[in-house]
């Protein structure tokens, strides 16, 4: 099995707003760095930027998203999350988004193989959001074998989820 990520943020500005400058500048360096992972499988992108900006996964434009599957989240999507520039952006995200719903975080396991659509995704969101970590949907605390997520989590003063 492998795991999907969903994670989606609502920009407190434009994309091209100055104040978000420093995010927009470096996703390509950010999602290169991922791709480039040791673990990394996939990740959702528009036919335009290379990046998942233009994907309209939800009414509002201001909101993005990201989706991505990697080989498992101990040896993989964990260290890129908490050990690369990743980390860095990661603790600036309150400069440049606003949350959305006490759920922007979602993982799940998926076949080897399979590439999640954006339906599916929300569909794990949601049902997280919902009912809780289960084995359909899950945050980091669900995965208590993963330390840095937990160690950076507590750092952050963030909950459960991330």
């Amino acid at each position: 099995m492998h795991l999907a990520e969903l994670n989606v943020a609502r920009l407190n500005y434009p994309f091209d707003d100055p104040r978000v400058a420093d995010f927009a500048d470096n996703l390509d360096l950010v999602n290169g760095i991922a791709e480039c992972s040791k673990g990394f499988v996939w990740r959702l992108k528009d036919n335009g930027s290379g990046n998942a900006i233009d994907i309209r996964a939800f009414d509002d434009p201001s909101v993005i998203t990201n989706l991505s599957v990697w080989q498992s989240p101990k040896h993989h999507l964990e260290r890129f999350v908490w050990n690369t520039v990743h980390r860095r952006f990661y603790q600036r995200r309150a400069e440049w988004f606003e949350l959305i719903g006490a759920q922007h975080f979602a993982m799940w396991w998926v076949d080897e193989g399979h590439l999640p659509s954006i339906e599916e995704a929300k569909a794990r969101l949601d049902h997280l959001q919902a009912h809780g970590d289960s084995d359909i949907a899950f945050g980091w605390s669900h995965l208590p074998h993963v330390k840095l997520a937990a160690g950076a989590l507590r750092l952050t003063g963030k909950g459960k989820n991330g």
